[in-house]
């Protein structure tokens, strides 16, 4: 069974320094029916403008992966990691008993536009942790690059959840797949352009829950950027 979950019908706020879209309830925004899906808790769609962001702030018992679409965003945190993230960079961090951090556009001219993802982590009271790795375009250029998962597999990203995320940019018409084992779900974000997935057509910020079925197909119907995870 896939379920889509339209761009246009997610919680959307437009704070003038931000533009943000949430697939699941957050913070002000909630909605019981897109609480969570198994344990991906929070998938944000933010645009922060030239020179803004978000000061100094906290969070616990959460794994917490940025991955960038276009511009250039600023981190910094009690744990002593500062840096830029740029397209095709992912950002893990376990918050787990506690840690604060900002995040700024890094440019003061352009827009910056990522997504804030939040997976539940196995069990709480984690000791905080933090990663950055790059993931360039020709590993994921027409092909699904794993870029988190439990133990850090193949190069990627080390979060505390049964969840594996997958990460593909498309050229028109190019298809790529992923097998679902028995029990498994997936869900699907579309982050830029127009994909098929399992044969229903999807744009840019939809994105579809997947149970039961034995695998995700994905076909490009344009260029696309497109975010996959497979789900315990």
């Amino acid at each position: 069974m896939l379920t889509i979950r339209p761009a246009a019908l997610r919680g959307h706020f437009d704070h003038g320094w931000l533009d943000t879209s949430h697939s699941f309830s957050f913070g002000a925004y909630r909605d019981p029916a897109h609480d969570q899906f198994r344990a991906l808790r929070v998938l944000n769609e933010d645009r922060v403008q030239a020179g803004q962001g978000f000061g100094t702030h906290g969070h616990r018992d959460m794994e917490i992966l940025t991955w960038i679409l276009e511009g250039a965003l600023a981190h910094k945190d009690n744990m002593g990691q500062a840096g830029t993230l740029t397209p095709g960079d992912a950002q893990r961090m376990t918050a787990g008993t506690g840690i604060t951090h900002s995040e700024f556009n890094a440019s003061g001219t352009e827009g910056v536009h990522f997504l804030q993802i939040w997976v539940l982590p196995e069990r709480q009271g984690l000791t905080p942790g933090y990663e950055q790795r790059a993931f360039p375009a020709e590993a994921r250029r027409n092909r699904l690059r794993l870029i988190a998962s439990r133990g850090g597999e193949d190069g990627s990203l080390h979060w505390n959840q049964d969840v594996r995320l997958h990460a593909t940019l498309l050229d028109a018409a190019a298809e790529v797949s992923l097998a679902l084992a028995p029990g498994r779900a997936a869900w699907v974000q579309v982050a830029l352009g127009t994909v098929e997935v399992n044969g229903v057509t999807l744009g840019a910020g939809d994105g579809a829950a997947l149970e039961g079925e034995a695998q995700v197909g994905l076909r490009a119907l344009t260029g696309a950027e497109v975010l996959v995870f497979d789900l315990a």
